[in-house]
């Protein structure tokens, strides 16, 4: 495959509809159900939420984008990182994006995981190539003196 016909393949990109964006989503981020991912805009430099699952394999946490090229996957990679929150707390991070070589067995330990909630995105998205995965590396606290 050229490399132009895997950038296209990669940019793929499934829309949630908009009972999910406007009314579970935000239900699900009130009620402090899942992990939210804050990303500041690439464009306006505000902040962007969105519910994620955060997944822990091999001692390391990733976060994997089922449903492709979303915003807030174009949005880490120009700002190289954000915030995770969940009831109340705050964890700062920056990101690392795997590599495709490395992306099958973390895809595979995802969809064993949330695979019932995320199977039909992988249906219409099959390559990993369509899968961004970014590996989660917190943010040093910097000491005061």
């Amino acid at each position: 495959m050229s490399e132009g016909t895997r950038d296209l393949r990669s940019r793929a990109y499934l829309r949630p509809g908009f009972v999910i964006r406007r009314v579970v989503n935000p239900l699900i981020a009130r009620l402090g159900m899942t992990t939210i991912l804050a990303v500041r805009g690439r464009k306006t430099g505000r902040w962007h939420t969105v519910p994620v699952h955060v997944l822990e394999y091999g001692g390391r946490r990733y976060l994997l984008a089922s449903r492709g090229e979303t915003e807030w996957v174009r949005n880490l990679r120009t700002v190289g990182g954000g915030e995770l929150r969940r009831r109340g707390q705050i964890e700062r991070f920056r990101t690392v994006e795997v590599p495709e070589a490395e992306k099958p067995p973390l895809i595979e330990a995802y969809l064993q995981r949330w695979g019932w909630q995320v199977l039909a995105q992988f249906a219409v998205l099959p390559d990993p190539a369509h899968h961004p995965v970014f590996r989660i590396e917190p943010v040093k606290a910097a000491s005061v003196s």
